[in-house]
């Protein structure tokens, strides 16, 4: 099968998509006659960086399949990792490519303003002569038992809460909310302080919280997540955003507390259980989430919501 002049063999032709291909099968081929380096480096939050080394063919009659196969790059560092800005070396024309489909009106328009409000940060696609290294921050989290805990889950048709004291459980309760279809911000503030209280009364102090979401959370803030849906644009960043960690300290002070995507606590818990690191994590609820601890018993903080 061709595509973009690339010819790919498939063993198998799905019957209800004849011109599928799979991008892996693609890359292949494509990569087989490649030999112009090109560098693709995303940046995300707090100069953290995803980079991609990769070669295209860099001629006038491969240039969709060059532009086809580097901006399946980009999205899959962009949904894998998100991002804000792009850097792009080796090939001018490339660069333009990309600026002309993330862009108002372009083809990837959803994507650049989705990342754009997760990041707070105008999305670009720069050009440059060396891309940036690749730098990561893993976070070590979770595993604590000690002390008054609290954790709290948010999710779709139900909120969860419990009390924990010394690694005990001593209340734990299930509720049923709406976040989904209610557009005023302050309910989910009443229903999320509410859970908190109610574990409250059951230990003599509160030392930490820890919440669990399905969503998009940079330095424990909301950024995106489907329980809020329903809020308007021009009130969520005032009213959501920080939801969390304006109601933990409404209602407790300036206790520890963290906010995480459910994917990464499902990762988590299943390190506790195993008493192993290198887990994988899936949380299935409202929505889908992965999440990963590496082999140092670290949180990744990548763009785990999967859907």
């Amino acid at each position: 099968m061709n595509k973009y002049g690339i010819n790919v063999e498939l063993k198998n032709v799905p019957v209800l998509d004849p011109e599928f291909i799979p991008l892996m099968r693609f890359n292949r081929a494509f990569l087989a006659d490649a030999k112009k380096p090109v560098g693709i480096a995303v940046e995300r939050a707090d100069g953290q960086m995803a980079a991609c080394r990769t070669f295209i063919h860099g001629t006038p009659e491969m240039r969709e399949a060059d532009c086809y196969y580097i901006e399946r790059i980009v999205k899959t560092l962009l949904w894998m990792k998100g991002g804000f800005k792009v850097y792009v070396s080796g090939d001018e024309r490339i660069c333009e490519y990309l600026q002309s489909v993330y862009c108002a009106g372009g083809q990837q328009e959803f994507d650049w303003d989705y990342m754009a409000n997760v990041f707070e940060h105008p999305f670009e696609v720069v050009p440059v002569d060396e891309i940036p290294a690749a730098k990561d921050d893993p976070k070590a989290i979770g595993g604590h038992l000690g002390g008054c805990r609290i954790g709290f889950d948010a999710g779709g048709s139900d909120r969860k809460v419990s009390a924990v004291i010394d690694g005990e459980t001593v209340y734990s309760e299930e509720v049923v909310w709406f976040p989904k279809v209610n557009a005023d911000p302050d309910y989910h503030y009443g229903g999320i302080v509410a859970a908190l209280k109610s574990a409250a009364e059951h230990m003599p102090r509160v030392d930490a919280v820890g919440v669990s979401s399905a969503g998009v959370f940079i330095n424990n803030r909301t950024m995106n997540a489907s329980l809020f849906l329903k809020v308007p644009r021009e009130i969520y960043d005032e009213k959501v955003k920080d939801i969390y960690i304006r109601a933990i300290r409404d209602t407790f002070g300036d206790v520890p507390y963290c906010v995480i995507n459910d994917g990464d606590v499902s990762a988590l818990a299943g390190a506790m259980s195993l008493n192993d690191n290198g887990v994988l994590g899936i949380a299935m609820g409202t929505s889908e989430a992965v999440g990963y601890v590496d082999e140092e018993g670290r949180i990744t903080g990548w763009l785990n919501e999967l859907a």
